[in-house]
């Protein structure tokens, strides 16, 4: 009951924030170009869908497929280096150097060394998801019970063993916290890879609505990728629900 408050009041306070947007707009009369309303958006997203859906359906393609790909990479990784302290030492460094590298910046390289094809917009995507599951994953390793790894030491249990039968489910939360961070930058991963080079997508729609000064346009491709990222969001976390309380882990080191 109490979570159903807290998300009436969020929304009704979206709500007058459009109405607020939409009276400054007609009572200034701002030029369609320059800023439309809330109505002028929603009338577009309508108006556009056939034409939209595609290039949206191309970008959930794209994310799910780039997701899923640095989910993979960054608990390997993560792992490796929870588990040998001098490959952490070597590389933890590198990591974090790493994303001081805007991906605008790289992007380019990237297509110069891969070419325009499907790899380069997942390696963007890969990376842009990647740092946050690798630090959560190895902060829930090391948040892991140090009574619980001694009663796992007592009865004789190998590192592999307390590791996969400890560790790694005590760490689910952090996991799931991680990949949810991740499930909403790979959609604007995806945007990004399409600015790049696409035939289709959500950035390709964007990047059209722009050079022809169709800013109602542009606001529906963001309204598209706010709420592709919160659907993301929700599955993540609906399936954080099922795994997580399933196994009779309680959360509570994540608010989100």
């Amino acid at each position: 009951m109490k979570q159903a408050i807290q998300k009436g009041r969020s929304i009704i306070f979206i709500a007058f924030l459009l109405f607020i947007w939409e009276l400054i707009v007609r009572l200034a009369d701002i030029p369609h170009w320059l800023l439309p309303s809330p109505s002028a958006i929603l009338t577009e997203g309508i108006r556009s869908y056939e034409t939209f859906m595609p290039h949206a359906f191309a970008t959930v393609q794209l994310a799910l497929l780039g997701l899923t790909i640095g989910i993979c990479c960054g608990l390997a990784v993560a792992v490796l280096l929870h588990r040998f302290s001098f490959i952490r030492e070597l590389f933890y460094p590198i990591l974090i150097m790493s994303q001081n590298v805007p991906i605008l910046v790289l992007a380019p390289l990237l297509i110069i060394w891969f070419g325009f094809g499907l790899l380069p917009k997942l390696i963007i995507i890969c990376l842009v998801c990647f740092f946050p599951i690798v630090i959560a994953a190895m902060d829930g390793f090391r948040q892991t019970s140090p009574e619980l790894k001694h009663y796992f030491e007592m009865i004789g249990a190998t590192k592999a063993q307390t590791f996969w039968k400890l560790e790694w489910p005590f760490a689910y939360p952090s996991i799931f916290s991680g990949i949810k961070i991740a499930a909403t930058y790979s959609v604007m991963g995806a945007v990004i890879a399409e600015w790049l080079g696409a035939k289709k997508g959500i950035g390709v729609y964007m990047t059209l609505a722009q050079s022809s000064f169709r800013t109602d346009r542009v606001f529906v491709a963001i309204l598209a990728i706010i709420c592709l990222s919160l659907v993301l969001f929700s599955a993540i976390r609906l399936l954080e629900k099922i795994i997580v309380k399933g196994r009779g882990f309680h959360v509570k080191r994540s608010k989100y």
